[in-house]
């Protein structure tokens, strides 16, 4: 490798979630969880098989779950068992099974109490703009992941970066979940990631998300969860820092995106996927 590849390399941020880092050249982070907290007995069952998983894959496991789903597709669709019950759940998680919290916020007056919880406060991809929202998150000092709008180039979430840098906070991440190609229909640009690693923040790829069919089942989004894998690998290929999937033990039963939660029966074998290519690209990077 060249001194200026390498000097490229080596000025790429990383950032600490705990004892996890982000970033550099660390090696690859799980970002996994049910999509939204159902009940406390699934998010307890799940995350106990999540951390075993994680454990024996010796991957870094940061948990996630939303507390309440505010950008639903239909008024009739699942959004929260309440947020304050749902949040006492990922904290009674966090503090059983010792792993850091990703969770979504929508305003800027939830920002303040998912911090007490959570570790990274998410951006929802529809909201990667709201800059009152995006300030908020930023002041809490807590590490803040934008998901990239699906309207939006990846060259301009920067700016998003950006308004979150200038509240004091420079600990972000850049998510990739898919552009809108016509209507009810997403598609991953794999340059997306090349693209928002040359902002100097650490990259995500969702996996997950990037498979939903948006609107595709009339009241609610579809998916074509048989690409979840072959996203996955092409994302951690082109080298991204973390791995964002939405799990499920029973995705036809789930409250939300039943359509495109990996099951979780498969989430072994992927992170095992995953991880080899992880190492060939971050050996590469040496």
């Amino acid at each position: 490798m060249s001194k200026e590849f390498r000097a490229k390399v080596e000025k790429r941020m990383m950032i600490k979630v705990g004892d996890i880092r982000i970033g550099g050249n660390a090696p690859l982070v799980l970002i996994a969880g049910p999509c939204v907290v159902e009940s406390k007995k699934m998010i307890m069952r799940t995350a106990e098989r999540i951390v075993r998983i994680a454990e024996r894959r010796r991957i870094p496991l940061i948990f996630k779950s939303s507390y309440k789903k505010a950008n639903r597709t239909s008024a009739r669709s699942f959004s929260s068992i309440g947020a304050d019950e749902a949040l006492a759940i990922l904290a009674e998680a966090k503090e059983r099974f010792g792993f850091p919290i990703i969770t979504d916020v929508h305003t800027a007056e939830e920002t303040t109490e998912a911090a007490e919880v959570a570790d990274i406060l998410q951006i929802p991809a529809f909201l990667c703009r709201q800059t009152e929202l995006l300030q908020a998150a930023g002041k809490t000092g807590k590490v803040v992941n934008i998901k990239k709008g699906q309207f939006m180039a990846p060259e301009d979430m920067k700016l998003a970066a950006e308004k979150i840098v200038l509240s004091g906070n420079k600990k972000v991440l850049l998510t990739e979940r898919g552009t809108t190609f016509g209507y009810h229909n997403l598609v991953v640009d794999m340059r997306s990631l090349a693209i928002m690693r040359k902002s100097g923040f650490p990259v995500v790829l969702d996996a997950t998300h990037s498979v939903q069919l948006p609107g595709g089942e009339a009241i609610r989004s579809g998916g074509q969860p048989e690409f979840i894998f072959p996203i996955a690998r092409a994302g951690v290929a082109v080298g991204c820092d973390a791995l964002f999937v939405e799990t499920h033990p029973q995705p036809s039963q789930a409250l939300s995106d039943a359509a495109s939660q990996l099951d979780l029966k498969y989430l072994d074998e992927l992170i095992n996927q995953v991880m080899a290519i992880d190492a060939i690209v971050k050996k590469a990077l040496k």
